[in-house]
């Protein structure tokens, strides 16, 4: 294998196309990242939204067994 720079220094310049090469590549890195974490984040967000729906529904069940009880309790 042939190093074709003769330092590091002309390696990150390459050749006067450093700049765009390696914005290039953050670019990539970046959306890459960016398509890893966002389903991620997505998904967690949607198990915390079902979890509150869940408590929601259980606190609403038992309020309507909690009134269910009082009526039958009044009725008598």
């Amino acid at each position: 294998m042939i190093f074709r720079f003769d330092s590091l220094q002309d390696f990150l310049q390459m050749s006067g196309h450093g700049p765009y090469v390696w914005s290039a590549y953050a670019v990539s890195i970046a959306v890459m990242l960016w398509l890893v974490a966002s389903p991620l984040r997505r998904r967690r967000q949607i198990l915390a939204d079902v979890q509150r729906q869940q408590r929601r529904e259980a606190l609403r069940q038992s309020e309507d067994a909690v009134d269910d009880n009082y009526v039958a309790e009044n009725r008598s």
